[in-house]
């Protein structure tokens, strides 16, 4: 049997004037974006803390610290990346991730596709093996009142064979 370990990962940003809306990687057509010393991307956050955490190696910020200036604006992909050869390093692979964006506004169904394919791209992994869903809160709490957006994901990590 080989060895599996789960990861969860939450994030949460409020929205912000004279930004771009980074979502997954893929840049969502917006009047705001999200408020961050990076370019807070709150989908590949939530991911990138739920890969550490399957691992126990702590969360992004440990890894990326936002006092430091080398991660001003910087793109979430590459963390994201970076962090997934730390887990290959560890002997594990993505077998699949389930993430969940919850935003009132904007509407996300139409990037969804492209977003799954821009992580399984970044995740070396196939299409089939990336879950991205957004929903609403039905008008409740920060991002019902349209204040911000939120993200959670899980992965499930399996050890490379070999």
């Amino acid at each position: 049997m080989r060895a599996i370990r789960i990861g969860y990962g939450y994030d949460v940003h409020k929205f912000a004037p004279d930004r771009k809306l980074i979502l997954g990687g893929v840049e969502v057509p917006y009047e705001f974006g999200l408020a961050g010393h990076s370019d807070a991307d709150v989908l590949l956050h939530a991911i990138t803390d739920a890969l550490l955490g399957a691992l126990a190696l702590g969360d992004i910020g440990k890894h990326f610290p936002d006092t430091d200036p080398k991660y001003k604006n910087v793109d979430s992909r590459v963390l994201l990346r970076d962090v997934y050869q730390i887990i290959g390093e560890h002997g594990y692979e993505l077998a699949n991730l389930d993430a969940t964006v919850v935003a009132q506004l904007p509407k996300l169904s139409p990037f969804i596709d492209q977003i799954r394919e821009t992580i399984a791209t970044d995740l070396n992994t196939e299409i089939e093996n990336i879950s991205v869903k957004a929903t609403t809160s039905e008008w409740l709490g920060f991002t019902g009142r349209k204040e911000g957006i939120s993200a959670s994901a899980a992965v499930l990590l399996i050890k490379k064979e070999g």
